[in-house]
């Protein structure tokens, strides 16, 4: 028998699971304050009242150009994830209804590169950009956002579809629906939830990306995340200028993320509940 939840248990878990929130979205919410402070008032310490100021921003939009790295992040997150789901969905797909002895082996190959430090592989993946001239271009940054993220998108593509009921494809199969036709119109229809959440989430992480587009880029492709690093310079951190490049810079993630929470979230638990 299920215990009881009696309200001040409730009310308990409530508070905590706010306090959570909290603690996780504190870091970018002081973000946000300092960048409607000074220089000088950044500079003096810690601080939860700002003085409401502009000029941050001011100087933000005076000096760099914003609207260039935003499209290049827009253009190397969507790319990335187009061309992630366009390798993932059928890699998942074999590997989910058609498994072999070696399956699983395949998806922990997969995710152990993800253990790999991106530093370990820097030069040579450099002298690759650089001599075949991808060094500072869009398609250049979405290839190697690309396979960087692509095994989590088939780790999470192929959990999905593990929880579709293999009769509704042999169904469809006996009805004559070819392999492609069982993809589209039988397979992705169904898995949905799952898909739309892998793809939010793997333009998410594309979106917040440092490494690779910071050292692969440098005035053409440079997305949001070099035009946050441009900020900081040998003569010192300008932690309110810096602070309001990354407020312009994960504004947009943060209102993805939040309009498209639901989806996420039915997503994620998708298969959970039988």
């Amino acid at each position: 028998m299920a215990r009881a939840v009696t309200p001040a248990r409730k009310a308990g878990m409530t508070i905590l699971a706010w306090l959570v929130a909290l603690l996780i979205f504190f870091p970018i919410l002081y973000t946000i304050i300092t960048s409607f402070k000074t220089e000088g008032e950044a500079a003096a310490g810690f601080s939860l009242i700002p003085s409401g100021t502009i000029e941050s921003y001011i100087e933000v939009f005076s000096q760099r150009d914003y609207f260039k790295p935003f499209f290049n992040s827009v253009i190397i997150s969507v790319g990335s994830t187009i061309l992630a789901l366009l390798v993932a969905v059928p890699a998942a797909w074999a590997m989910a209804f058609s498994p072999t002895k070696r399956t699983r082996d395949v998806l922990m190959w997969m995710l152990s590169t993800k253990m790999m430090p991106a530093a370990g592989v820097l030069v040579p993946m450099y002298l690759i950009f650089l001599n075949t001239g991808m060094l500072d271009k869009l398609h250049g940054l979405v290839l190697i956002l690309t396979l960087v993220n692509l095994p989590i998108v088939v780790w999470m593509l192929y959990t999905y579809f593990k929880e579709i009921p293999v009769d509704i494809l042999e169904a469809a199969r006996m009805d004559g629906a070819t392999l492609p036709k069982e993809l589209i119109y039988v397979l992705l229809p169904m898995a949905v939830p799952g898909i739309a959440s892998t793809l939010l989430l793997n333009i998410i992480l594309a979106w917040n990306e440092a490494f690779w587009t910071i050292r692969l880029t440098a005035v053409e492709a440079a997305p949001l995340t070099a035009f946050i690093a441009s900020f900081s310079s040998p003569q010192g951190q300008f932690l309110a200028k810096l602070s309001a490049a990354s407020t312009l810079a994960i504004a947009p993630i943060l209102l993805l993320g939040w309009f498209s929470q639901k989806q996420l979230v039915r997503g994620l638990t998708f298969g959970a509940v039988k």
